[in-house]
């Protein structure tokens, strides 16, 4: 381990001469602060429309790309975000080989497609339910009701890896940088 991971001290660790209310100033993300990023994901919207989503962190970045931003709270374990599916969007399948990756509806019908080994898992999904994907399953989405489907993303580390997509899907042949 190198002298500087060594001397890194976890996010959660009141910074040295910061008072214990700055401290907490800086662990809260507040909404009225956030803003949809509808460019996170552009590269998928750029290659079909239907694939149009928006993010908007909380804690860490997520696995969508973004290297940072200062305007969440730092991430140790995990990564949190809400994401915006319009009516009739597509989340496409992909896969995290390197965590599980939580889905909470908040409000709108989401059709939640599952594959592994050639298996499929199909159901839907509205207000308030939530489903745990285990790394190594394929997942995507399709919002099949008439308004946005809300719903949080929360990944479980703090700098998840880029996902991956299906061999025949036209999004594995995109290369992006972390």
């Amino acid at each position: 381990m190198s002298e500087q991971a060594v001397s890194e001290k976890p996010s959660w660790v009141q910074p040295e001469g910061a008072s214990f209310n700055e401290w907490m100033e800086r662990r809260i993300a507040r909404y009225s602060t956030r803003k949809y990023d509808w460019d996170a994901l552009k590269f998928q919207a750029d290659l079909d429309p239907l694939y149009r989503r928006a993010q908007m962190r909380y804690v860490g970045t997520g696995a969508t790309g973004v290297a940072s931003d200062a305007n969440t709270v730092p991430a140790e374990h995990f990564t949190f975000s809400t994401m915006v599916i319009p009516a009739g969007g597509v989340a496409p399948q992909h896969i995290h080989y390197d965590v599980e990756e939580v889905f909470f509806v908040i409000r709108g019908k989401l059709k939640l497609i599952l594959e592994k080994d050639g298996e499929r898992y199909e159901t839907l999904m509205s207000d308030r339910d939530l489903v745990s994907v285990p790394p190594g399953v394929y997942r995507g989405s399709v919002n099949v009701g008439d308004e946005e489907v809300i719903m949080c993303v929360l990944l479980g580390s703090n700098k998840p890896q880029l996902p991956s997509y299906p061999p025949d899907h036209p999004l594995s042949k995109i290369k992006r940088n972390k």
